[in-house]
């Protein structure tokens, strides 16, 4: 079966300029009337984006809504599953770790205007919110010319276009859940104050790259654990990768800058040799950087939605 980008979620395109990620856990007492409400919000959350693009056309409106593994064996107990889809288990490394957080179902919401993203969240929650409970919810946005909030420009590497697809979207490899995607969401704090203090040109030691022409450095030039060195995965000598999006969020007031990592990937093995090369090399980048989050989700295509909200997954009464 071809990758066919129509039915997919927004997995691949560009992280917007008003975000939110939400993450819930669902109501483990009650799975039979979890699978009601599911169906219900599978099939409204289609009909909320078709409304939001006629009203607000001009919004870019881009939505993505997962599932972790847990929520898959509790809610469809008799169906298959996507083959890699599983809990995130924590990363160690030497010197710090991935933590691995709680999350049934995730929501990736992104709009030019933050009304249409409110918009969208608070219709969402009126199907949600009698069976889950929000673990997490941030708000982030787009800096400056699209930068990173520790101030590089971001995606450089992403596959773009068609391209991207083909990174993003799971194929034949899959049938059942082809054009669906792993995401991986992971929400890290910055110590700003400690990164600014560095000259320049030790920054761009640090990422591998030029701060303002984001020109790649020369290999001599970086420091071993560069993060563009460290974050790679290549595997068999191939570079392998997958669609990111650094989102920043802050509150400025009490100080805290982070940033809000969302890959989405056909493979997730693809995401997770990413993460151990990180945190077995020490990733200069986490010296600044503590990960406070980490969840994986499987984002189904809508064609799939569609079989969720016909009940077609749930088990038989």
């Amino acid at each position: 079966m071809p990758i066919n980008p129509a039915d997919a979620q927004d997995v691949y395109r560009d992280a917007g300029d008003n975000i939110m990620f939400t993450t819930y856990l669902i109501d483990r007492d009650h799975l039979d009337s979890d699978r009601d409400a599911l169906a219900e919000f599978a099939d409204r959350l289609a009909a909320i984006e078709r409304s939001m693009a006629i009203r607000y056309p001009d919004a870019q409106l881009r939505v993505a809504f997962g599932i972790g593994a847990t929520a898959w064996q509790l809610l469809f107990p008799t169906a298959n599953r996507p083959k890699e889809l599983v809990d995130f288990q924590e990363v160690q490394g030497p010197k710090y770790t991935a933590p691995a957080t709680p999350g049934d179902l995730f929501l990736h919401v992104r709009a030019k205007e933050m009304a249409v993203v409110y918009e969208v969240l608070d219709q969402a929650r009126e199907f949600l919110r009698d069976w889950t409970t929000v673990v997490d919810e941030t708000p982030g946005f787009r800096y400056f010319e699209g930068r990173a909030i520790i101030g590089f420009i971001d995606g450089t590497e992403n596959p773009a276009g068609p391209d991207a697809t083909q990174y993003a979207l799971i194929g034949d490899e899959d049938p059942e859940f082809s054009n669906g995607s792993y995401a991986f969401a992971q929400k890290y704090e910055h110590n700003m104050d400690a990164w600014n203090a560095l000259k320049t040109e030790d920054q761009e030691k640090s990422i591998g790259r030029h701060k303002f022409s984001d020109r790649e450095l020369e290999d001599d030039e970086k420091l071993p654990n560069a993060h563009n060195i460290a974050s790679q995965d290549n595997e068999d000598d191939i570079e392998h990768k997958i669609v990111r999006m650094n989102v920043p969020y802050a509150q400025p007031g009490h100080g805290i800058v982070g940033t809000y990592f969302i890959g989405y990937a056909r493979h997730f093995t693809v995401t997770q040799r990413m993460l151990n090369n990180m945190f077995s090399q020490s990733d200069r980048l986490l010296d600044f950087s503590t990960p406070i989050t980490g969840s994986a989700f499987f984002i189904p295509s809508r064609r799939l939605l569609e079989r969720i909200a016909a009940g077609d997954y749930f088990p038989e009464a």
